[in-house]
């Protein structure tokens, strides 16, 4: 009966390490970058979902706004403001539309003037070679997974163009809006689905887009 008993418990603990091996393996699927430390982090996503889920979805301080915006930029402008996790439309009279936006790895060390280049409606992705390394699964997206609500670059995408060159970043949507207002691991620019849209009709091809410095001012005070 004890023998009994101490293979029992032997068998119990071998499936709680191995639960917790699998804990970890997901967890490390997933990070967020750590400005202070400049590393990419381990975080659990499905807190943060659950979290963002109770506290009504996007925090308040990233839900589309029309705010005083004092700049020398001409009405129509888009300034992303990568540390704040903001993207600002120029309105005339001193105002802006200020969306939250999330903040990719490939966005996050980037600033600089482009434009507009090209819009697309429900866009196509493809997976970095990178993405590849890191997840074996996503090779079966190597040609392209077609536009939808699955698709990580979301409802919309902004391609962003220097010249007549795409510089491979985009202003997109996401299929994770949880992670607006968070540096995340892939992608450029995020924002809602429902943002990007309402962008996405405000703003043409060619408009103007400055992605400011980290640590920038957004204006200088009179």
């Amino acid at each position: 009966m004890i023998a009994r008993r101490l293979l029992l418990a032997a068998i119990g603990i071998l499936f709680f390490t191995a639960g917790l091996a699998a804990t970890a393996d997901a967890q490390q699927s997933s990070r967020v970058y750590d400005p202070s430390s400049k590393q990419w982090i381990v975080f659990d996503p499905d807190k943060v979902e659950r979290d963002a889920t109770a506290r009504g979805g996007t925090p308040e301080r990233f839900k589309r706004k029309l705010v005083p915006f004092r700049t020398s930029e001409p009405p129509g402008t888009i300034i992303i403001d990568t540390d704040r996790k903001y993207l600002f439309y120029v309105l005339p009279n001193f105002q802006a539309i200020r969306y939250g936006v999330g903040v990719g790895k490939e966005g996050f060390g980037w600033s600089g003037e482009v434009h507009v280049g090209r819009k697309a409606e429900w866009p196509s992705w493809t997976p970095t070679p990178d993405m590849i390394e890191r997840d074996p699964d996503l090779r079966e997206y190597i040609n392209g997974m077609p536009g939808g609500v699955e698709n990580p670059l979301g409802a919309r995408a902004l391609y962003l163009y220097k010249g007549n060159r795409d510089s491979l970043y985009r202003i997109h949507g996401t299929n994770e809006p949880w992670s607006i207002g968070l540096n995340v691991s892939s992608g450029c620019i995020r924002m809602n689905n429902e943002d990007v849209e309402d962008l996405y009709s405000r703003a043409p091809v060619g408009t103007k887009v400055i992605v400011l410095k980290q640590g920038a001012a957004l204006f200088q005070p009179s």
